[in-house]
């Protein structure tokens, strides 16, 4: 399963979840932002590889629906809403995204890399 963690500018968030559930057998995750100015930026390559796209804010989910309104016929868009209020790989945020996250997809054990 692929899934896609969208923050604005892929430094604290979406990171985060791209670190977080690629340990997780059977998925692979990508971290991206909104921002022109994110390392990341999100893409219709993205969207069309991604199985699952979770937003972190409401405004995220907005700005993609806006601008991939097409692609995303048939794919689930999931707000999470967790605020830009973390830092990176904080453990307050993976608690978050875990319980989010595990609402939407199954999740098997970790692989041997542990985060």
């Amino acid at each position: 399963m692929n899934l896609l963690f969208v923050c604005t500018a892929n430094q604290l968030r979406s990171p985060t979840g791209e670190a977080v559930f690629s340990q997780y057998e059977g998925i692979a995750a990508i971290g991206c932002g909104t921002s022109k100015d994110a390392p990341r930026q999100i893409s219709a390559e993205l969207i069309a590889w991604a199985d699952i796209i979770f937003v972190m804010e409401r405004y995220h989910r907005n700005k993609v629906s806006k601008q991939f309104k097409e692609l995303l016929k048939g794919k689930r868009l999931v707000c999470l809403d967790i605020p830009d209020e973390f830092e990176r790989m904080d453990k307050a945020l993976i608690r978050l995204l875990e319980n989010s996250v595990s609402r939407h997809v199954r999740l098997v054990g970790r692989s041997a890399q542990q985060v």
